[in-house]
């Protein structure tokens, strides 16, 4: 189920992550030329409304229609949004990542019903009628009945936050956001929930909370630097780096090992985030656009004037709240040892050999087929990093996977993927062990490499010497 969500998570990602300099260039223009902006311009603040209406879910949709059929389903997709988005008095953000997946879907299963029917001579023509038809047919249904039900059902949800947030008890979303993220979840988060809803809280008061309540660095910095000074082996050496990586760099996914290493943990990660998040909401200040990545660099460039003692006051008391609880626990731990850690690593493996064994009866498979492929008999020339979006954590450990062999002599293909579309010709996968199931589905015949952590693991390393080795034979050959 985890791996499906993860899945449903990394769509979103795929749909929103290719857009966000759009969203970043809306964020930066209603941050200086709204009536409460930097530099307040009428005329330019007129760009607003439209690129927030219809511009934004409108990629959205077409991006989201690619994914299922190419740029005939991104067409499919936007025609079918656009009914949306015109009969709606919201920016349909989720009906755009609902209608431009599902409009491209249809004209895939209709393109196959009638693939072998179409009589030669004809084909573009049947492409271009059916395309029209259905995007006709896909405009009117989204404009009369599909968008009045997501306007709902989004209106519903907004009014629930809202009163969460004015009752004062919008950090105890905390409870379910931080234990989501560590489990690779984040995405299902920000960009099905948060960044939707504070598009449009932005679009009425400038700024929104709603991109601060699960993107905040500060509990994740606070957990590492608790590391960093009592934490134990790879763990307390490996901290420092992981700090630049996720508070300067905003790749979050680099201290989720860390809490998996020790789960009693997540107690820091909610309590830190749900103090941050109070501050937030006591000082009332929020973001102009969603924090991609999560960096501290972000959050000062999309923080709107007079909110950066509010903002920085809140990461602040993340890091100190977090940083407290971790330390404390890590004292008290008695998993401190790299051998006691080592035999927790090796429970959780079993533990997740059970969770593929599952999901090889529900696919129907055997669980052979579920367990990790041999190691390839053929040179290995083309390896993939992959993780939620294939931007993030993939980027920096492909990067750093490739300086490493280039060091010893070694050039090869090393590149970082989205695990749904790590291309048919990589001979090896490299991706965090909490990812395999899924990437196991997403590549069944692919050989996966399973990490713990991007820096200092001795997976990794070990296979990173294994092509070394592989290099010096053929060179001696």
């Amino acid at each position: 189920m985890r791996s499906k969500i993860q899945a449903f998570g990394g769509f979103l990602t795929a749909m929103v992550i290719p857009n966000m300099g759009a969203f970043i260039a809306w964020g930066f223009i209603t941050a200086l030329f709204l009536q409460t902006g930097w530099v307040p311009n009428a005329h330019l603040a007129e760009l607003i409304g439209p690129m927030l209406n219809y511009l934004l879910p409108l990629l959205l949709a077409y991006t989201g229609g690619c994914l299922i059929y190419d740029k005939r389903g991104g067409v499919a997709g936007a025609i079918g949004t656009i009914g949306l988005i015109i009969g709606a008095d919201i920016a349909m953000f989720l009906g755009a990542m609902i209608m431009g997946p599902l409009s491209a879907w249809i004209v895939k299963k209709f393109d196959k019903l009638i693939a072998k029917k179409i009589p030669t001579g004809l084909e573009m023509v049947i492409n271009n009628f059916s395309l029209g038809i259905i995007g006709f047919l896909l405009c009117i249904s989204s404009f009369l009945f599909i968008g009045p039900l997501i306007e709902q059902a989004n209106s519903f949800v907004s009014f629930l936050i809202q009163q969460l947030v004015k009752t004062g008890f919008l950090p105890t979303l905390s409870l379910v956001n931080e234990p989501a993220k560590v489990l690779f979840l984040n995405n299902v988060i920000d960009q099905g929930i948060y960044y939707p809803l504070g598009m449009q809280q932005t679009m009425d008061i400038g700024k929104s909370i709603y991109f601060m309540v699960a993107s905040n660095p500060g509990a994740g910095l606070g957990l590492l630097i608790a590391y960093a000074m009592f934490g134990k082996g790879d763990a307390k050496q490996s901290a420092p780096g992981a700090m630049i990586i996720h508070f300067l760099g905003g790749i979050h996914e680099i201290y989720f090992p860390y809490v998996l290493m020790n789960p009693i943990l997540i107690l820091a990660m909610i309590l830190g985030n749900g103090a941050g998040t109070l501050v937030f909401s006591l000082l009332n200040v929020g973001l102009v656009a969603g924090p991609s990545p999560g960096s501290i660099f972000a959050y000062l460039m999309l923080t709107p004037k007079g909110d950066f003692l509010g903002m920085a006051a809140g990461v602040l008391v993340a890091v100190i709240v977090s940083f407290l609880v971790a330390s404390a626990i890590l004292k008290a731990s008695k998993e401190t040892t790299d051998e006691q850690l080592q035999a927790s690593r090796e429970k959780s493996k079993a533990m997740k050999q059970e969770g593929k064994d599952i999901l090889a009866d529900t696919l129907g498979t055997d669980s052979a087929a579920s367990s990790p492929a041999p190691i390839a008999a053929s040179p290995i020339r083309f390896i993939a990093f992959a993780c939620d979006a294939g931007m993030g954590s993939s980027s920096m450990g492909a990067n750093a996977f490739r300086k490493k062999l280039a060091a010893s002599g070694v050039e090869l293909q090393v590149k970082h993927f989205a695990i749904e579309n790590v291309p048919s010709d990589a001979d090896v996968i490299v991706v965090h062990q909490n990812l395999v199931e899924r990437a196991r589905m997403a590549s069944p015949d692919k050989r996966i490499i399973a990490i713990k952590t991007y820096m200092g693991d001795k997976a990794l390393d070990a296979f990173a010497q294994e092509i070394i080795d592989q290099h010096n034979k053929e060179v001696q050959a």
